[in-house]
Protein backbone atom coordinates (compact mmCIF):
# COMPACT_ATOMS: atom_id res chain seq x y z
CA UNK A 1 0.00 0.00 0.00
CA UNK A 2 0.92 3.38 -1.12
CA UNK A 3 2.01 5.69 2.36
CA UNK A 4 1.83 9.48 2.61
CA UNK A 5 5.39 10.96 3.69
CA UNK A 6 4.76 13.08 6.38
CA UNK A 7 7.05 15.78 8.65
CA UNK A 8 6.56 16.45 11.87
CA UNK A 9 7.70 20.53 12.83
CA UNK A 10 7.87 20.59 16.56
CA UNK A 11 8.19 16.77 17.45
CA UNK A 12 10.08 17.08 21.03
CA UNK A 13 6.90 18.91 22.73
CA UNK A 14 4.27 16.95 24.43
CA UNK A 15 2.12 17.21 21.48
CA UNK A 16 4.76 16.30 18.82
CA UNK A 17 5.48 13.36 20.71
CA UNK A 18 2.39 12.16 21.15
CA UNK A 19 1.53 13.00 17.59
CA UNK A 20 4.38 10.66 16.49
CA UNK A 21 3.32 7.73 18.93
CA UNK A 22 0.44 7.53 17.12
CA UNK A 23 0.98 8.16 13.56
CA UNK A 24 4.36 4.89 13.73
CA UNK A 25 0.28 2.70 14.41
CA UNK A 26 -0.98 4.59 11.36
CA UNK A 27 -0.79 2.31 8.06
CA UNK A 28 -1.63 4.52 5.46
CA UNK A 29 1.70 7.19 6.88
CA UNK A 30 5.20 7.12 6.53
CA UNK A 31 6.95 9.64 9.41
CA UNK A 32 9.96 11.03 6.81
CA UNK A 33 10.81 14.08 8.95
CA UNK A 34 11.13 15.13 12.22
CA UNK A 35 11.68 18.37 12.44
CA UNK A 36 13.18 20.55 15.63
CA UNK A 37 15.62 23.62 17.11
CA UNK A 38 17.46 22.81 20.10
CA UNK A 39 16.80 18.61 19.40
CA UNK A 40 18.85 18.82 15.51
CA UNK A 41 20.84 15.41 15.49
CA UNK A 42 19.23 13.47 18.30
CA UNK A 43 16.79 10.54 18.60
CA UNK A 44 12.81 11.16 19.29
CA UNK A 45 13.17 8.03 21.82
CA UNK A 46 15.45 10.36 24.20
CA UNK A 47 11.83 12.20 24.61
CA UNK A 48 9.90 9.19 24.57
CA UNK A 49 11.46 5.60 25.62
CA UNK A 50 8.70 3.88 24.06
CA UNK A 51 9.63 5.37 20.75
CA UNK A 52 13.38 3.86 20.74
CA UNK A 53 12.25 0.56 18.70
CA UNK A 54 10.74 2.33 16.03
CA UNK A 55 12.65 2.72 12.90
CA UNK A 56 12.51 6.59 12.89
CA UNK A 57 14.75 9.50 11.75
CA UNK A 58 16.59 11.96 13.37
CA UNK A 59 15.35 15.25 14.73
CA UNK A 60 16.86 17.60 11.76
CA UNK A 61 16.24 21.81 11.19
CA UNK A 62 12.98 22.44 8.86
CA UNK A 63 14.09 23.63 5.45
CA UNK A 64 11.53 24.99 2.91
CA UNK A 65 13.38 21.83 0.36
CA UNK A 66 11.86 18.84 2.40
CA UNK A 67 8.33 19.85 1.41
CA UNK A 68 8.84 18.60 -1.78
CA UNK A 69 8.38 14.98 -0.98
CA UNK A 70 5.97 15.84 1.73
CA UNK A 71 2.52 15.18 1.95
CA UNK A 72 1.61 16.00 4.96
CA UNK A 73 3.01 19.05 7.21
CA UNK A 74 2.12 19.10 10.94
CA UNK A 75 3.02 21.76 12.83
CA UNK A 76 3.23 21.40 16.63
CA UNK A 77 4.92 25.11 16.78
CA UNK A 78 4.74 28.48 19.12
CA UNK A 79 2.05 30.57 17.59
CA UNK A 80 2.95 32.32 13.78
CA UNK A 81 5.57 29.57 13.21
CA UNK A 82 3.19 27.62 11.08
CA UNK A 83 2.11 30.94 9.46
CA UNK A 84 5.63 31.13 8.33
CA UNK A 85 5.68 27.47 6.74
CA UNK A 86 2.34 27.90 5.03
CA UNK A 87 3.90 30.54 2.34
CA UNK A 88 6.38 27.50 1.08
CA UNK A 89 3.54 25.22 0.74
CA UNK A 90 4.02 23.03 -2.67
CA UNK A 91 0.49 21.68 -4.94
CA UNK A 92 1.37 18.50 -3.23
CA UNK A 93 1.20 19.49 0.40
CA UNK A 94 -1.18 19.31 3.20
CA UNK A 95 -0.65 21.64 6.43
CA UNK A 96 -2.23 20.53 9.70
CA UNK A 97 -1.22 23.11 12.69
CA UNK A 98 -1.88 22.17 16.20
CA UNK A 99 -1.41 25.54 17.16
CA UNK A 100 -3.06 29.18 16.82
CA UNK A 101 -2.33 30.18 13.64
CA UNK A 102 -5.16 29.27 11.48
CA UNK A 103 -7.96 28.78 13.82
CA UNK A 104 -9.23 32.31 14.38
CA UNK A 105 -11.00 33.93 10.64
CA UNK A 106 -10.17 37.45 11.06
CA UNK A 107 -6.65 38.65 11.44
CA UNK A 108 -7.20 41.60 13.41
CA UNK A 109 -8.82 39.20 15.89
CA UNK A 110 -5.45 36.99 16.00
CA UNK A 111 -3.49 40.27 16.97
CA UNK A 112 -5.63 41.16 19.86
CA UNK A 113 -5.83 37.37 21.19
CA UNK A 114 -2.46 36.83 20.53
CA UNK A 115 -0.33 40.04 20.72
CA UNK A 116 1.25 39.34 16.90
CA UNK A 117 0.38 40.44 13.61
CA UNK A 118 -0.54 37.67 11.33
CA UNK A 119 2.45 36.93 8.73
CA UNK A 120 -0.08 34.75 6.30
CA UNK A 121 -3.34 36.65 6.21
CA UNK A 122 -3.98 35.53 2.37
CA UNK A 123 -3.74 31.95 3.86
CA UNK A 124 -6.21 32.52 6.42
CA UNK A 125 -8.98 32.33 3.59
CA UNK A 126 -7.76 29.27 2.46
CA UNK A 127 -7.78 27.55 5.28
CA UNK A 128 -10.35 25.85 7.48
CA UNK A 129 -10.89 25.73 11.44
CA UNK A 130 -11.59 22.20 11.46
CA UNK A 131 -13.63 20.20 14.73
CA UNK A 132 -13.96 17.14 13.02
CA UNK A 133 -17.30 15.95 14.32
CA UNK A 134 -18.50 19.71 12.97
CA UNK A 135 -16.82 20.21 9.78
CA UNK A 136 -17.07 16.78 8.52
CA UNK A 137 -15.86 16.12 4.52
CA UNK A 138 -15.82 19.89 3.76
CA UNK A 139 -12.12 19.82 5.29
CA UNK A 140 -11.52 18.25 1.69
CA UNK A 141 -11.56 21.30 -0.05
CA UNK A 142 -8.67 22.76 2.09
CA UNK A 143 -4.87 22.67 2.33
CA UNK A 144 -4.45 24.75 5.16
CA UNK A 145 -6.14 22.67 8.59
CA UNK A 146 -6.41 24.71 11.67
CA UNK A 147 -7.53 22.22 14.80
CA UNK A 148 -8.98 23.44 17.52
CA UNK A 149 -7.54 24.03 21.18
CA UNK A 150 -8.03 21.46 23.65
CA UNK A 151 -10.20 23.66 26.08
CA UNK A 152 -12.49 24.75 23.03
CA UNK A 153 -12.80 21.06 21.90
CA UNK A 154 -14.62 20.09 25.64
CA UNK A 155 -16.78 22.91 24.86
CA UNK A 156 -17.92 23.03 21.48
CA UNK A 157 -19.21 19.18 21.26
CA UNK A 158 -21.82 19.76 23.82
CA UNK A 159 -22.93 22.99 23.03
CA UNK A 160 -22.66 23.27 19.50
CA UNK A 161 -25.56 20.78 19.43
CA UNK A 162 -27.46 22.50 21.79
CA UNK A 163 -27.28 26.36 20.40
CA UNK A 164 -27.83 25.27 16.71
CA UNK A 165 -31.24 23.74 18.05
CA UNK A 166 -31.50 26.96 19.92
CA UNK A 167 -32.69 24.97 22.76
CA UNK A 168 -30.35 26.96 25.83
CA UNK A 169 -30.36 30.71 26.30
CA UNK A 170 -27.06 31.83 24.95
CA UNK A 171 -26.48 34.87 27.23
CA UNK A 172 -25.42 33.59 30.35
CA UNK A 173 -23.42 30.54 29.57
CA UNK A 174 -20.35 29.54 32.22
CA UNK A 175 -17.85 27.45 31.74
CA UNK A 176 -15.34 26.21 34.29
CA UNK A 177 -12.65 24.27 33.05
CA UNK A 178 -9.59 22.65 34.48
CA UNK A 179 -6.57 20.66 32.89
CA UNK A 180 -3.53 18.74 33.70
CA UNK A 181 -0.52 20.63 33.20
CA UNK A 182 0.41 19.18 30.04
CA UNK A 183 -1.55 21.82 28.29
CA UNK A 184 0.87 24.43 29.36
CA UNK A 185 3.71 22.63 27.12
CA UNK A 186 7.27 21.42 28.16
CA UNK A 187 7.44 24.91 29.32
CA UNK A 188 5.33 24.63 32.14
CA UNK A 189 7.60 24.27 35.23
CA UNK A 190 9.55 27.46 34.21
CA UNK A 191 6.10 29.35 33.45
CA UNK A 192 4.97 28.51 36.45
CA UNK A 193 7.83 27.94 38.73
CA UNK A 194 6.14 29.61 41.83
CA UNK A 195 3.30 27.01 41.81
CA UNK A 196 3.62 23.86 42.95
CA UNK A 197 1.94 21.74 39.81
CA UNK A 198 1.85 19.05 41.83
CA UNK A 199 -0.24 19.64 44.77
CA UNK A 200 -2.01 22.49 43.67
CA UNK A 201 -5.04 24.04 42.05
CA UNK A 202 -4.52 27.04 40.09
CA UNK A 203 -7.20 29.35 38.43
CA UNK A 204 -5.61 31.08 35.78
CA UNK A 205 -6.32 33.71 32.53
CA UNK A 206 -9.37 34.94 33.45
CA UNK A 207 -11.36 37.03 31.44
CA UNK A 208 -8.55 37.21 28.62
CA UNK A 209 -7.69 33.06 28.12
CA UNK A 210 -6.89 33.06 24.09
CA UNK A 211 -9.74 30.15 23.83
CA UNK A 212 -12.29 33.05 24.62
CA UNK A 213 -11.98 34.02 21.06
CA UNK A 214 -12.09 30.74 19.15
CA UNK A 215 -15.19 29.30 21.60
CA UNK A 216 -16.96 32.87 20.71
CA UNK A 217 -16.10 32.37 17.09
CA UNK A 218 -17.26 28.92 16.30
CA UNK A 219 -20.73 29.05 18.44
CA UNK A 220 -21.45 32.12 16.66
CA UNK A 221 -21.80 30.23 13.51
CA UNK A 222 -24.81 29.10 15.01
CA UNK A 223 -26.92 31.53 16.69
CA UNK A 224 -28.07 34.88 15.77
CA UNK A 225 -28.70 35.72 19.16
CA UNK A 226 -25.67 37.50 21.55
CA UNK A 227 -23.51 35.11 22.97
CA UNK A 228 -22.51 35.47 26.29
CA UNK A 229 -20.06 33.46 28.25
CA UNK A 230 -17.91 33.43 31.25
CA UNK A 231 -14.74 30.73 31.13
CA UNK A 232 -12.33 30.40 33.46
CA UNK A 233 -9.69 27.59 33.09
CA UNK A 234 -7.04 26.00 35.68
CA UNK A 235 -4.73 23.82 36.26
CA UNK A 236 -4.29 20.73 37.88
CA UNK A 237 -1.59 18.50 39.85
CA UNK A 238 -2.43 16.24 36.73
CA UNK A 239 -0.18 15.61 34.08
CA UNK A 240 -3.18 15.12 31.17
CA UNK A 241 -6.80 15.25 31.01
CA UNK A 242 -9.41 18.27 30.59
CA UNK A 243 -12.89 18.15 32.73
CA UNK A 244 -14.87 20.86 31.05
CA UNK A 245 -18.18 21.65 33.94
CA UNK A 246 -20.64 24.21 31.78
CA UNK A 247 -23.70 25.66 33.11
CA UNK A 248 -26.71 26.05 31.00
CA UNK A 249 -30.45 27.69 31.15
CA UNK A 250 -32.77 26.06 29.30
CA UNK A 251 -35.43 27.85 26.94
CA UNK A 252 -39.08 27.43 27.30
CA UNK A 253 -40.13 23.94 26.61
CA UNK A 254 -37.44 22.04 26.77
CA UNK A 255 -36.03 19.76 29.52
CA UNK A 256 -32.97 17.29 30.41
CA UNK A 257 -35.04 14.34 28.20
CA UNK A 258 -35.01 16.68 25.55
CA UNK A 259 -31.61 17.79 25.95
CA UNK A 260 -30.37 14.37 26.14
CA UNK A 261 -32.00 13.25 22.83
CA UNK A 262 -30.72 16.62 20.93
CA UNK A 263 -27.43 15.86 21.85
CA UNK A 264 -27.57 11.86 21.59
CA UNK A 265 -28.82 12.03 18.00
CA UNK A 266 -26.00 14.83 16.87
CA UNK A 267 -23.35 12.92 17.94
CA UNK A 268 -24.74 8.89 16.58
CA UNK A 269 -22.35 9.19 13.85
CA UNK A 270 -19.80 10.71 15.56
CA UNK A 271 -17.39 7.02 16.92
CA UNK A 272 -15.30 9.61 19.05
CA UNK A 273 -17.88 11.25 20.88
CA UNK A 274 -19.99 9.69 23.61
CA UNK A 275 -23.38 10.50 25.36
CA UNK A 276 -23.67 9.37 28.78
CA UNK A 277 -26.56 8.43 30.51
CA UNK A 278 -28.24 11.56 32.12
CA UNK A 279 -26.62 12.08 35.40
CA UNK A 280 -23.00 10.40 34.72
CA UNK A 281 -20.69 11.13 36.72
CA UNK A 282 -17.61 11.56 34.67
CA UNK A 283 -13.96 11.86 35.16
CA UNK A 284 -10.53 12.24 33.01
CA UNK A 285 -9.85 8.59 34.00
CA UNK A 286 -12.44 7.60 31.77
CA UNK A 287 -10.44 8.94 28.42
CA UNK A 288 -7.14 9.26 29.39
CA UNK A 289 -4.79 7.71 26.33
CA UNK A 290 -8.08 7.71 24.12
CA UNK A 291 -9.39 9.90 21.50
CA UNK A 292 -12.70 10.23 22.81
CA UNK A 293 -15.20 12.86 24.63
CA UNK A 294 -17.29 11.58 27.02
CA UNK A 295 -20.37 13.93 27.73
CA UNK A 296 -22.88 13.90 30.93
CA UNK A 297 -26.33 16.21 31.19
CA UNK A 298 -26.61 16.55 34.71
CA UNK A 299 -30.02 18.09 36.59
CA UNK A 300 -29.66 20.55 39.20
CA UNK A 301 -32.20 21.60 41.66
CA UNK A 302 -33.83 23.94 39.52
CA UNK A 303 -35.90 22.62 36.35
CA UNK A 304 -34.71 25.31 33.93
CA UNK A 305 -30.95 24.66 34.66
CA UNK A 306 -28.65 22.23 33.67
CA UNK A 307 -24.95 21.73 34.14
CA UNK A 308 -23.00 19.57 31.20
CA UNK A 309 -19.93 17.77 31.80
CA UNK A 310 -17.31 17.03 29.62
CA UNK A 311 -14.23 14.90 29.99
CA UNK A 312 -11.19 14.09 27.14
CA UNK A 313 -7.89 13.76 26.70
CA UNK A 314 -5.89 17.37 25.57
CA UNK A 315 -2.78 15.66 23.83
CA UNK A 316 -5.30 13.55 21.89
CA UNK A 317 -8.81 14.19 21.19
CA UNK A 318 -7.77 18.35 21.97
CA UNK A 319 -4.45 17.51 20.19
CA UNK A 320 -2.61 14.76 18.49
CA UNK A 321 -5.63 12.94 18.06
CA UNK A 322 -7.60 15.59 16.44
CA UNK A 323 -4.83 16.00 14.35
CA UNK A 324 -5.14 12.27 12.82
CA UNK A 325 -9.05 12.32 12.28
CA UNK A 326 -8.37 15.34 10.10
CA UNK A 327 -6.17 14.17 8.49
CA UNK A 328 -8.28 10.88 8.02
CA UNK A 329 -10.92 13.42 7.10
CA UNK A 330 -9.37 14.75 4.71
CA UNK A 331 -7.72 11.64 2.72
CA UNK A 332 -10.25 9.60 3.07
CA UNK A 333 -8.70 6.78 5.91
CA UNK A 334 -11.01 5.28 7.92
CA UNK A 335 -11.93 7.58 10.49
CA UNK A 336 -10.41 5.95 13.94
CA UNK A 337 -7.07 4.67 11.78
CA UNK A 338 -4.92 4.84 13.85
CA UNK A 339 -6.74 6.45 16.42
CA UNK A 340 -8.27 3.03 17.87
Amino acid sequence: MHKLNALIAGSTGYIGVQLIKLLVKHKNIKIKYLCGNSSVGKNISLFDKSLKSKKLPNIIKFDKKYLKDIDIIFTALPNGEAQKISKYLLKRNTLIDLAADFRLKKSSEYLKWYKQKHKAINNIKKSIYSLPEISGNKIKKYKIIGCPGCYPTSVLLPLIPLIKNKSIQTNNIIIDSKSGYSGAGRSVHKKYKNKNLYESLSAYGIRFHRHNSEIDQELKNYTNSIINFTFTPHLTPMFRGILSTIYVDLKPGFSIKKIFKIMKKFHKKNVFVNVLKINSLISTNDVINTNYCNISICETKYKNKLIILSALDNLIKGGAGQAIQNMNLKFGFKINEGIK
